[in-house]
């Protein structure tokens, strides 16, 4: 397909949005068919988190793996790679005689395949646009995953109504082989992309000629150590919601089939408004001279923290008027935190090993999404009643979110990191050298 550099951007920007919305729509199917395969299949709570935790099993280990290889693959190979697992994952569980074990096996296999998408997408993503454009289009990105909520559970939930609990993962499985011929055809690395081949070999790609720094250096900065703090903490949350929020709804707020969909689906509205106007802000701030740490540290905690605080107050909402909201807010603000961070990290390291820091990155973070599942089930069943578990949960979950925000805001400097680490960075920060309102550039 021959297409002018701007439209094939806006194709490729698309289609990544497209793959994060089927990321997220395959990680939350689990718990929108919980209820009646848990029924079908006699599998008790403990068990269900169990085989919620699982899917991360080999998430973080494929998303590290696969960081390194987008320093040196090009992306069109890696994200068809992925699209093509996720669908060998998820057609398997179509089939009649499928049970538990295929269940488990299944979801390990998807983890694995799902684990680098997020920042190999981010990755690929910031090769198509211009440094400071990278904030708004990690938030465009991630507005993804709020897609492949809103628009994933209605209509996987009344597959689930209409042709049982199996059905979705076939529709599923289906969209990941479309994706995968369509970013065959339009998709791949853009002109921002770093390269060793020689200036003339692609004008599309430039080469980019920046320090190659150690890792132990780039892994150990304020920045990348407290988005990862709070990146954690967010992911606790966001696991939580896609395995237990809809039983939550169900078990102990009431809500029926019909309405569980659009329910559990709110907190994706909420996220999408607060993403992109977090995107959004921060580019605006970012051109004005702003300082990257209020752009994104300050701006990123602040989304954390205030998801926590809902979180707690969630369950003592009871039937009020103010229930639904804060489950939005609790479930849907925290996510807006995630490409700030990401753009935070991408701005202090050099882009020649970017695909490997936002790999490590998702890798560790994502390790929230193993211990909260298992834990919750545990305290489920361990609890007097299963609305006191589910309190406790909750609780746990929101203490952890207002830590991580406060942490953010107050160690997340991309500005001083990337000084320090001798890359060149535009920068308004006052600590940086910008206070008279000039824009610097850090000494290379």
């Amino acid at each position: 397909m021959s297409l002018s550099r701007s439209a094939r951007s806006r194709w490729a920007i698309a289609l990544l949005m497209l793959f994060v919305a089927i990321n997220f729509a395959d990680k939350s199917i689990i718990g929108l068919a919980a209820a009646p395969m848990m029924a079908e299949l006699g599998i008790s709570t403990t068990q269900y988190g169990v085989l919620s935790s699982s899917f991360y099993l080999l998430f973080s280990i494929s998303a590290i793996a696969f960081g390194f290889l987008g320093n040196r693959v090009p992306g069109k190979w890696l994200l068809i790679g992925l699209a093509v697992t996720w669908s060998v994952a998820q057609l398997p569980i179509a089939v009649p005689a499928a049970g538990f074990g295929v269940l488990l096996a299944t979801r390990i296999l998807l983890g694995a395949g799902e684990g680098p998408g997020i920042p190999l997408g981010m990755h690929v993503a910031f090769t198509w646009v211009e440094e400071h454009k990278r904030a708004f289009t990690a938030a465009l990105l991630t507005v993804g995953s709020g897609l492949g909520v809103i628009i994933g559970a209605p209509l996987l939930n009344m597959l689930i109504a209409s042709a049982g609990w199996r059905s979705p993962f076939l529709l599923l499985g289906v969209l990941g082989l479309i994706w995968a011929v369509a970013w065959y055809l339009v998709g791949g690395d853009g002109p921002h992309a770093v390269t060793t081949a020689k200036p003339d070999a692609d004008p599309e790609v430039r080469v980019v000629e920046e320090p190659r720094i150690p890792y132990r250096r780039l892994l150990t900065t304020g920045t990348w150590l407290g988005t990862l703090f709070s990146g954690f903490t967010v992911y606790w949350g966001l696991a939580l919601g896609i395995s237990f929020l809809p039983l939550y709804l169900g078990e102990i707020a009431g809500y029926d089939r019909a309405s569980l969909g659009f329910v559990a689906s709110l907190p994706a509205y909420v996220s999408i408004v607060f993403m992109l106007l977090g995107g959004a802000l921060s580019q605006r701030l970012l051109r004005r001279g702003v300082s990257r740490r209020i752009g994104q540290g300050v701006i990123g905690g602040a989304f954390a923290l205030v998801a926590g605080l809902a979180m707690i107050l969630m369950t003592r909402a009871g039937a009020s008027a103010w229930a639904l909201p804060l489950v939005a807010i609790a479930f849907g603000i925290g996510n807006s935190q995630t490409p700030l961070s990401q753009a935070a990290v991408a701005d202090t390291v050099p882009a020649r090993q970017r695909g490997a820091a936002l790999g490590v990155w998702y890798a560790v973070v994502s390790v929230a999404s193993i211990v909260s599942p298992t834990l919750t089930g545990a305290i489920v069943d361990g609890a007097a009643t299963p609305a006191a578990g589910y309190g406790l949960a909750f609780d746990v979950a929101g203490g952890l979110m207002v830590l991580g925000g406060l942490t953010a805001m107050l160690v997340v400097r991309p500005d001083q990191d990337a000084a320090r680490l001798g890359l060149r960075r535009p920068t308004m920060d006052a600590e940086a050298g910008g206070a008279d309102g000039s824009k610097q550039l850090t000494p290379s």
